[in-house]
């Protein structure tokens, strides 16, 4: 029992628009190729200063801003390499709102970030205490506190709210920020988030193991307003 084939008649021209075609699909994979893996590429974090460091998170964060992410370090080639251990090039101290994603919002991937995240981005005894560790053991060269636009938190701070459990003990440590903001004009919330996020930026530089870091200018501490509308982080002093 014979199979027949069905004949492939290509003309002269067909082939060459053929070839053609597969040439410049080549072309352009490897072209898209070479730049996916020129994106992923960021500076060494053993030679990065802190004032590269933070660029690098205000870069990323323009590139979510705009909706041009380059989802750097999220290969399966990247999960092995930081499996062995991690140099994170920098630390966020950030708020638990599932709206505000470190690694998202600054556009960065596995072992590139140490993020603590805690309601109303305060500086606890543990929060410094894990990035003390990120930065004096892990090498970080930056942490960046980052409150955002209406925060639950500092909302509820601002309006005496009461509460169970121990969500008390939250506003408790943002309520100094409310007073010391209360007589600015603007934006009454805007005000109190800002001014919180300096607050906790004060207070991690109080810790003697950041403040020696900075001293020795290995490492830089800076306050962060994100904006839920657009997806910008501005910095804040």
């Amino acid at each position: 029992m014979s199979i027949q084939h069905p004949q492939i008649n290509l003309s002269r021209r067909g082939l060459l628009k053929f070839g053609a075609g597969a040439i410049g699909t080549g072309v352009l994979t490897a072209g898209l190729g070479s730049k996916l893996l020129a994106a992923e590429k960021k500076p060494v974090q053993e030679d990065i200063t802190p004032d590269k460091a933070l660029q690098e998170l205000l870069d990323g964060n323009e590139r979510f801003a705009k909706r041009k992410r380059r989802y750097p370090d999220q290969t399966y080639s990247r999960l092995v390499e930081v499996a062995k251990g991690q140099k994170p090039f920098a630390s966020i101290l950030g708020c638990a709102d599932s709206r505000v994603p470190s690694e998202i919002v600054f556009d960065q991937g596995l072992g590139d970030l140490f993020v603590c995240r805690i309601a109303g981005n305060i500086a606890t005894t543990q929060q410094i205490g894990s990035l003390e560790f990120g930065s004096l053991v892990l090498g970080s060269k930056v942490i960046m506190v980052v409150g955002h636009e209406r925060c639950g938190a500092v909302e509820a701070a601002i309006k005496g709210a009461e509460v169970p459990g121990q969500i008390g003990s939250l506003l408790e440590a943002i309520k100094p920020s409310v007073e010391s903001s209360k007589n600015k004009s603007g934006d009454k919330l805007a005000n109190a988030c800002k001014a919180n996020v300096l607050a906790q930026v004060e207070k991690l530089k109080s810790s003697t193991v950041l403040s020696e870091l900075i001293k020795a200018e290995k490492l830089k501490i800076v306050g962060g307003y994100y904006d839920l509308d657009t997806g910008e982080i501005s910095l804040v002093s």
